[in-house]
């Protein structure tokens, strides 16, 4: 039976979690929101520059030759914006994962220590309920522990292919780019 003290204990071990985690994602969003206000920053001045540069083209080769060299930039500035979304949203959820293992952990570590002191105040002859009561547990926690891994393959395989998605976009764009100038 748990005492007032324990469950006081849990309840402010659960809010010092909750607190953590909402610190954790607030540093997120405030990453986001500075990617964002330098990227529209640089976009201003980018604008601005090609304003400036649209107005002074003379003739129509000119033009095209501007219009040119703005679509790799742009390709490449899209896909940077796109790796560092990703990378705030990995390390943000990283680290949400990490307090998730570690309570999970001490869950696991508790309810261990439970069927531990039920099983030494056990009645004679139950035994049998008891060895089948921790094999049941044994084989919950090596199946979670399975999924854990297979998730954090899958994720890292989605990242690998991001990345590969991403550098082929980028080298895409710069082919016909060239192209482009090329004619």
């Amino acid at each position: 039976m748990l005492t007032a003290e324990q469950v006081l204990a849990a309840q402010k071990a659960n809010l010092e979690t909750l607190f953590g985690l909402t610190n954790k994602a607030f540093e997120g969003v405030e990453k986001l929101v500075e990617l964002n206000l330098q990227v529209a920053k640089t976009a201003l001045g980018e604008a601005a520059e090609t304003t400036r540069a649209a107005l002074s083209v003379k003739d129509a080769q000119e033009l095209l030759s501007l219009q040119a060299s703005l679509l790799q930039p742009s390709a490449e500035k899209a896909a940077s914006y796109s790796r560092h979304l990703y990378d705030i949203a990995t390390a943000t959820n990283a680290e949400v994962a990490k307090v998730a293992e570690a309570q999970l952990a001490d869950v696991q570590q508790k309810f261990a220590a439970v069927v531990d002191t039920a099983a030494k105040n056990a009645p004679a002859g139950t035994e049998n309920a008891v060895a089948l009561v921790k094999s049941a547990v044994a084989a919950a926690n090596n199946a979670f522990e399975s999924v854990q891994k297979a998730t954090k393959q899958a994720a890292e395989v989605a990242e690998a292919n991001f990345q590969a998605a991403t550098a082929q976009a980028v080298k895409a764009t710069q082919g016909a780019t060239t192209r482009k100038r090329a004619a």
